[in-house]
């Protein structure tokens, strides 16, 4: 057995090869969380890449409204989603199902309690500073005015579509579909 208290320089090897090890697995989980949750559900497909991009598609989001409403996609099609939102309150454009959006409900009303958001603005330092930058692929959160991204490639099958999380809005109907297959 080797004696690591005889050597330092062993010793300081053996400790950064503990740390290196045990910050490898924290590495692993933490992407293997982030990649369970609802935004990368492998059901409603997955991040695109920029350079796959079959298509781009731009979505307006109104007071309670996308345009379009209905989007045709091919199973297996990268699209670009060039998201404006030309309303004047905060809009989200979110990929998911009525399951993912439900989950996501609670976050969504705590950034309005706790000041990240307001009807109108979003308060970067604030979510930064609570760990909920809302920067998930499969979403654009965008105050008045501005225009964000969402690249995103479609499973081969299933049913998937497009909401508004901010409390209240996809309540009032402020979602809409994507219409998978060749029929479209």
């Amino acid at each position: 057995m080797m004696n690591h208290t005889a050597n330092p320089r062993m010793k300081d090897n053996h400790m950064n090869t503990k740390f290196l090890t045990s910050t490898t697995i924290a590495a692993a989980f933490a992407a293997s969380v982030a990649l369970a949750d609802a935004g990368h559900d492998s059901g409603i497909g997955e991040p695109g890449a920029a350079a796959m991009v079959d298509r781009t598609v731009t979505v307006e989001m109104d007071e309670m409204k996308f345009d379009p409403e209905t989007i045709k996609v091919q199973p297996g099609e990268t699209i670009r989603f060039e998201v404006v939102n030309v309303g004047r309150m905060v809009h989200e454009f979110n990929i998911g199902t009525s399951e993912t959006w439900d989950g996501h409900r609670e976050e969504m009303q705590k950034m309005m309690r706790e000041g990240m958001m307001t009807a109108q603005s979003l308060n970067h330092d604030r979510m930064i500073e609570s760990g909920m930058m809302h920067d998930d692929a499969n979403s654009a959160l965008l105050e008045p005015g501005e225009t964000g991204e969402v690249i995103w490639t479609f499973p081969q099958g299933g049913e998937i579509g497009f909401a508004c999380n901010v409390p209240g809005h996809r309540e009032a109907g402020m979602q809409g579909g994507f219409q998978l297959g060749d029929g479209s």
